[in-house]
């Protein structure tokens, strides 16, 4: 088996190690993050997924994964880093920020040897492949030799391990023979089927899927607040609604977040001018986060109107949820998140309950039942398993 070298060790690249050590790959896994390899080499995690912990443990005890600080020479290299976008912008608009990928690629090209093959996993907009060939060519590189592929993953926190081996993947390379050389790869370990392409179309496809995704979300959370306006229920509404057999209309929530949904469509928005829907879904998305927090700010209001006349001074707000999404630990772009710090930001007492978190910076984490019993208004803005069946003064998910 050939030996694979994982650049990036965090919510995808330690799943794919893992699995690939499973299968029978050696895997140098590598993270600028000296802590997370400390972690990993002891058998341990630095990420909340189910059933990672026990399958790191299983490949590191038999020396199938090996996490380090820098690459090491192999004969496949997996580049799984982050693609966020510069929050500085232009007209509201995200630019694409690719820097970890460039120095991601830097740091293996003196590595590189005729006949190795380099995959890009990361999230990317449509280019960045080639941007890595011209890169590799720069620095000496001869890319004629090699072969370069871009393979996005298409995984869903909470189930990464299940779905890296059995999820269709989608393999494109900056020419046929890379894209062949690919795709032999991913059969070996991966049980869905491995589509082939070129590398834009590749980059695009992860992209649209996402950015369809957030177009649907668009739509329940813009319901939701039509329904605020008509004083009507907006989950009796959609469970009526579903009924018809073509309509399918998904649960609103506070805002999107995440590494993906929250973040890719703005790099087709980037890309071209035509992306008019994909920007509109992106920009009421991040409005709904805004009107939850208008929502908090009135009732905060009320509450201060009434302290004045009990002679109260402290207000306090129990925030429920501070993920992107149920039953993880992830905070990346969540619309939870930025709510809690505008809660913060307006000097009121911040409660935050998020059970998947030993710790949440700028912040004490509370038990449920303290924060209940403390809070002059509750706000539930994740659906976490522990919070099922609890009613809040301000519902902004199911």
């Amino acid at each position: 088996m050939p030996s694979v070298c994982v650049v990036g060790l965090g919510y995808i690249g330690l799943p794919t190690a893992a699995v690939l050590a499973q299968a029978g790959f050696d895997v140098h896994g590598v993270d600028i993050n000296s802590k997370a390899v400390e972690i990993i080499n002891a058998g341990k995690i630095h990420i909340v997924e189910p059933d990672l912990l026990a399958l790191v443990s299983e490949v590191v005890k038999n020396k199938k994964l090996v996490a380090s600080l820098k690459p090491e020479v192999c004969d496949i290299y997996i580049i799984a880093v982050p693609t966020p976008f510069y929050h500085e912008s232009e007209g509201g608009n995200k630019k694409p920020n690719i820097e970890y990928v460039l120095s991601a690629t830097q740091s293996i090209a003196n590595l590189i040897k005729p006949g190795d093959l380099i995959i890009l996993e990361s999230t990317s907009p449509v280019g960045t492949t080639e941007k890595m060939a011209d890169l590799l060519e720069s620095l000496g590189v001869d890319i004629n030799k090699i072969y370069l592929a871009h393979c996005p993953e298409r995984v869903l926190p909470g189930k990464i391990l299940y779905e890296l081996v059995h999820n269709d993947r989608i393999v494109g390379g900056i020419n046929p023979e890379s894209t062949e050389k690919a795709c032999e790869f991913y059969q070996i370990f991966v049980k869905g089927e491995v589509l082939k392409t070129n590398a834009r179309t590749a980059e695009l496809c992860k992209l649209s899927e996402n950015a369809y995704r957030d177009v649907n979300i668009a739509f329940a959370n813009e319901l939701s607040m039509v329904c605020e306006d008509l004083k009507i229920d907006v989950w009796e509404l959609r469970k009526l609604a579903n009924h018809h057999p073509r309509v399918n209309i998904l649960e609103p929530g506070c805002g999107v977040g995440g590494h993906c949904i929250a973040v890719d469509p703005w790099f087709i928005v980037d890309a071209s001018d035509k992306a008019k829907l994909i920007k509109t879904a992106r920009e009421q998305n991040l409005a709904k986060t805004d009107w939850v927090i208008n929502k908090l700010k009135l009732e905060i209001e009320k509450i201060k109107n009434l302290n004045l006349k009990n002679n109260k001074n402290n207000i306090s707000v129990a925030c429920l949820g501070a993920s992107f999404k149920p039953n993880i630990d992830d905070t990346r772009e969540s619309p939870a998140k930025i709510i809690i710090d505008a809660m913060k930001d307006l000097g009121v007492n911040v409660l935050v309950v998020e059970p998947n978190l030993n710790f949440l910076e700028g912040y004490e984490l509370v038990g449920l039942e303290q924060a209940l019993s403390q809070a002059d208004i509750s706000v539930k803005l994740v659906s976490h398993r522990e919070f099922e069946g609890v009613s809040c003064d301000i519902e902004a998910v199911g």
